[in-house]
């Protein structure tokens, strides 16, 4: 057992979503010092599918992967003095700590187990309307009340004191519902460094820190644009974050695991899913514009230099109602004439079916993936989608797909479909939208059944922050060479409900002068033609090289009601680093250098 010390916490992540590895905890336990394990399990479509769980069991509404693992390494975790953060607790962390419990009874063990709650703001929204909370979606504006749905579930992402106060009241086990991703981190480094609430630039070190790791493996080479410098990816090794008593951590990993932790990744990580440098928190506002990366050894990153400001007046709160019903099928085209056979198929689908207003929403896409004089069948096919929304189950379902049927063997020479007629299947919406702070009843549950009430923090001046702006050289010039962007370029992507953001990022001060001159909205929408008729944002990050870019409404409602093949904008950064541009020759020097290929790589994974 090795005990934390006064001045660092060595809290590591063992799941960035409901369903990654399931060896993970056990690694983590087994695999070297460590002090807290976190694990996030929540999504926004996560938080949709724990309602269809419990909607059909009450007793459910959490991860019952984590069951299984803490099955498995309750009682290492206990042996090695490491305390167990983690969201997994869902809709329901009540019952998923009370299942814990029993489960510890049956392997002999008696950890103490506390859970968070508060979250869940459902049954008080017709009250909370009432006292002039519109619940307006962050993008749109529009309040609730007109967007005519009854939500299914409303949960406030909480913060990290209610952890805090578990951890102090002795819990070896910390179970909770919708809080931030960060918040499982900044907890406990608040409980084990005894911070105060206006130790701002403390706790944004922990809430960037939380935001790093939170995504497993992300941070140690998963999902890496330059991914042929990472050794082993075969499975990288879940992230640590050393947290100081300063704000200030180290990312690493444990000797001996597979992936890498550079400066590249950690900056890859830090541009997932995010928008504004202001990030705010419901325990303090992180300014991403402010912090530092550097390399301090093998496998370790160091970060410093975060400031944060006062706590924001207001949380968001994650809304899902049902909005109908769904359906999809595809055609494959093969050989010549592509674009008229698709042309056949769509006017005879919508003669079938009334046209394009006999569903709620139609969407017919064209992907022309085929190539001429093709070396094999499969290369020589397009893809002809049609997907349909529609509030009548049966028009989604048996309606649409019969259309479709009639036209197998009456349309175009080769017609086959890669599936079968589906059913209809339900989809949700997500809502973002704010809430006064003051109206989340944040809690902790303990062990004897004591309730201790978590104030908001509220809201005040803080003190001035300064981003930071390192010295710039000037940007190269020609000679130019075409070559895609991506070349010298990384990226990353996400969702934020129906907004994507892509993070780019250069590899040298050099290359960040070209970047930030060249990569503007306008040049950004010519690359990436979706967004050309979409709001687009774009923030600077001098201090990590990069250029964040926000994509307002690509995704439509978000990730459960988008009818795009990926609905969560993971691809769009490679999307973007394909795009050819001019590049200077000067900048070729940061093209990646894949690592050596060692015998025993596979087994060690290069640490």
């Amino acid at each position: 057992m090795s005990a934390p010390t006064p001045d660092l916490l060595r809290v590591a992540n063992c799941s960035g979503f409901y369903g990654d590895r399931m060896s993970a905890p056990r690694e983590m336990l087994e695999g070297g010092p460590i002090d807290v394990l976190t694990g996030d399990y929540l999504a926004e479509l996560t938080m949709l599918i724990l309602w269809k769980a419990r909607r059909k069991d009450p007793s459910r509404g959490y991860a019952l992967t984590f069951l299984r693992q803490m099955e498995e390494v309750m009682g290492l975790a206990l042996d090695k003095g490491v305390k167990i953060v983690t969201n997994a607790g869902g809709l329901h962390p009540a019952g998923l700590a009370a299942e814990l419990q029993t489960l510890a009874e049956h392997l002999g063990l008696a950890p103490h187990i506390a859970y968070v709650a508060g979250d869940d703001l459902l049954a008080q929204l017709p009250a909370l309307q009432t006292t002039g909370i519109d619940f307006a979606h962050l993008d749109t504006g529009v309040p609730l009340a007109q967007a005519g749905a009854t939500p299914v579930s409303a949960n406030a992402y909480l913060g990290g004191w209610g952890i805090t106060a578990a951890l102090q009241a002795g819990a070896d086990i910390v179970v909770c519902p919708r809080v931030t991703d960060a918040s499982v981190v900044v907890g406990p480094a608040a409980w084990h460094f005894k911070w105060g609430r206006q130790d701002w630039d403390r706790l944004a070190g922990a809430v960037i820190a939380g935001h790093v790791i939170e995504c497993g493996p992300q941070a140690t080479g998963g999902n890496y644009a330059f991914f042929q410098e990472i050794p082993n990816l075969l499975a990288p090794g879940f992230p640590i974050a050393e947290v100081s008593a300063d704000g200030s951590s180290v990312i690493t990993k444990h000797p001996n695991t597979g992936g890498m932790v550079s400066v590249g990744t950690v900056t890859a990580q830090l541009l997932y899913e995010i928008g504004s440098p202001v990030y705010a928190n419901p325990d303090v506002v992180a300014r991403f514009d402010t912090i530092r990366l550097d390399q301090v050894g093998p496998d370790r990153v160091r970060i410093t230099g975060a400031q944060g400001e006062a706590a924001p007046p207001s949380t968001k709160v994650c809304l899902n109602y049902e909005s109908g019903y769904r359906n999809s099928m595809t055609f494959v085209l093969t050989g010549l004439d592509i674009e008229a056979k698709a042309a056949l198929a769509t006017t005879a689908f919508l003669e079938k079916t009334g046209g394009k207003d006999a569903f709620s929403e139609l969407d017919i896409s064209l992907v022309r993936s085929d190539k001429a004089d093709a070396r094999s069948n499969a290369e020589a096919s397009a893809t002809l989608t049609i997907t349909v929304k529609d509030p009548d189950r049966a028009r989604a379902g048996r309606f649409f797909s019969g259309a479709v049927v009639e036209l197998l063997l009456a349309s175009y020479p080769g017609m086959y479909t890669t599936t079968p007629p589906g059913d209809a299947r339900i989809f949700g919406v997500y809502w973002p939208a704010l809430v006064p702070a003051s109206v989340v009843p944040h809690h902790v549950v303990l062990p004897d059944g004591e309730s201790i009430d978590i104030p908001p923090t509220p809201h005040e001046a803080g003190h001035p922050v300064t981003p930071y702006i390192p010295d710039q050289p000037s940007p190269p010039g020609p000679p130019f060479t075409r070559l895609p962007l991506g070349t010298v370029f990384g990226a990353r992507s996400g969702d934020k409900g129906g907004n994507a953001n892509v993070g780019v990022w250069a590899r040298s001060d050099l290359g960040y002068a070209w970047l930030a001159t060249h990569l503007t909205i306008k040049e950004f929408q010519r690359l990436i033609p979706e967004s050309a008729s979409l709001i687009v944002e774009r923030y600077e990050l001098p201090n990590l090289r990069s250029l964040n870019f926000v994509v307002k409404g690509l995704l439509g409602e978000g990730v459960a009601s988008s009818i795009r093949p990926d609905a969560q904008a993971k691809s769009l950064g490679e999307y973007l680093r394909s795009r050819h541009v001019d590049l200077p020759v000067a900048l070729l020097a940061d093209r990646p250098i894949p690592p050596p290929t060692h015998p025993n790589q596979a087994k060690t994974g290069g640490s």
